[in-house]
């Protein structure tokens, strides 16, 4: 490995890394903030639907977007400053350290001393998820309830929402903290070349939880249930089949419990793709019913049944949802990321990203300028290694990659659109765009650096502008 030698290191102290570092931090709050005022007066200026939307939004669906996105925006605004405080508060007055220190405190009441790294570690992830769950709970609990209610999206309940949260923290750290544990010890044990073994480590896990995500995890929160036979399924196993999409499920998940938003996506590998389309989405969806059920578990689901019922009520008088053809040109765009390769040019991008990092933090493990920059004088954890590292240091890198990812994101989406036009499904994913710009109360104006900066799909003028272009 190639060190730094410790007369490069000596000429720089941890004053300057730390104060290098929260500089930065404020640096990219201030940007953000800055591009967040830009579109926050774009909502503000433009009342009107502009001249080339007339013919396909109406002004009081604009208008609705328009609040909505406010709202939003306001929200985010406070969020941002509530957010920027609590982790200008955490550097400047060591709570990372502080927080270590009473893990390890915890730890050695029950007998495990600083010998006990993984263990004072995954106590330091408990506490630290714990406080910042409950520091942001209020936040969460606006947006749903005020900000997502406000503007009819909201479909939870508030017993719903709690008992969601709690499973979502319960799944989280049973799958969190084997994974941490394993890290940290693949990293202290795995000699000169840990970062190889790390790296294999995490791009095994990655694809594993990509793997099973759908199947195991997601339906603890969500049911998903097999789409209907009919013209619908038809028509998709009949599109997979004309591009040669191993489809090998095809799902319907129940995500009105939560939100009207709408959406749509595969996963898989090899010849096991799945499809999953939210019941949102569906213009005429009718809840599966399971004929070879059991009488009592069918009975247990009325009170389901009423709520799919209450959901086509609502859908029908907002006109909310695609409608076939509309639907299978949303799936040819999406059927089009696989075709041309782009989730596995994401895949390698990641993890050579991923590799590079694990390399880089090889190189810097054993500064200990690092740890003294952070007020860690007498140890030096793996697991604050890898947060001072990856969290603070690779900031500008990770800033960087992020816009990059995200130009690259948007020519994904470009392509993907030609691909379904290649398929005659322009004009479909044409309609349904609008619609579902409307259903999600999108705005469709943006401010050009806001929406360079952050928008990984095109505005939807420009995807209509491309769709509606001769080759």
């Amino acid at each position: 490995m190639v060190d730094v030698t410790k007369e490069e290191v000596n000429l720089i102290q941890p004053e300057t890394i730390f104060w290098s570092i929260f500089t930065f931090m404020w640096i990219v709050y201030i940007w953000e903030s800055y591009l967040s005022h830009r579109q926050k007066e774009t909502f503000e200026r433009t009342k009107e639907v502009p001249e080339p939307l007339r013919d396909i939004l109406d002004q009081e669906t604009f208008e609705k977007s328009r609040l909505y996105q406010l709202d939003k925006a306001r929200f985010g605004f406070w969020h941002g400053v509530f957010g920027q405080t609590e982790s200008t508060l955490i550097l400047l007055y060591g709570v990372i350290p502080w927080l270590w220190k009473f893990a390890g405190d915890i730890t050695a009441n029950f007998g495990y001393g600083s010998e006990y790294e993984i263990v004072q570690s995954l106590v330091f992830i408990l506490l630290s998820s714990v406080v910042s769950y409950v520091i942001d709970l209020p936040w969460s609990i606006y947006s749903t309830f005020v900000v997502e209610e406000r503007h009819g999206f909201n479909k939870q309940t508030f017993g719903f929402f709690i008992k969601d949260q709690i499973k979502k923290q319960l799944v989280l750290f049973a799958i969190l903290l084997p994974i941490v544990a394993v890290l940290i010890y693949i990293i202290q044990w795995g000699g000169q070349y840990f970062f190889i073994y790390a790296w294999v480590f995490a791009f095994v896990t990655s694809m594993l939880l990509v793997t099973i995500y759908a199947d195991y995890i997601a339906p603890l929160f969500d049911k998903y249930t097999p789409l209907p036979e009919g013209e619908l399924r038809t028509s998709i196993e009949g599109l997979a089949a004309s591009i040669a999409f191993p489809l090998y499920k095809l799902y319907v998940v129940e995500g009105s419990k939560r939100s009207s938003h709408s959406n749509a996506y595969f996963y898989g590998f090899y010849k096991n793709k799945r499809i999953v389309l939210f019941d949102t989405l569906i213009e005429d969806y009718k809840p599966y019913v399971d004929e070879d059920k059991p009488k009592d578990e069918e009975d247990g689901e009325e009170e389901q049944q009423e709520d799919q019922q209450e959901l086509l009520e609502k859908k029908e008088e907002k006109k909310m949802g695609c409608n076939n053809d509309e639907i299978l040109a949303v799936l040819a765009h999406e059927l089009g990321h696989w075709k041309l390769g782009h989730n596995l040019k994401n895949i390698v991008i990641s993890q050579v990203n991923l590799f590079l990092c694990f390399f880089l933090f090889a190189l810097l493990l054993q500064q200990k300028v690092l740890f003294e920059a952070f007020e860690f004088y007498d140890s030096q954890p793996t697991l604050i290694a890898l947060l001072i590292i990856f969290q603070f240091v690779f900031s500008p890198y990770n800033e960087l990659l992020s816009f990059c990812m995200t130009v690259l994101s948007r020519r994904f989406e470009f392509q993907a659109d030609a691909f379904a036009k290649s398929l005659q499904k322009a004009e479909k994913l044409r309609t349904a765009l609008i619609k579902l710009h409307k259903d999600n109360l999108g705005f469709p104006v943006a401010d050009w650096l806001y929406s360079a900066w952050h928008y990984s799909h095109p505005p939807l003028l420009e995807r209509i502008g491309a769709l509606d272009k001769t080759d």
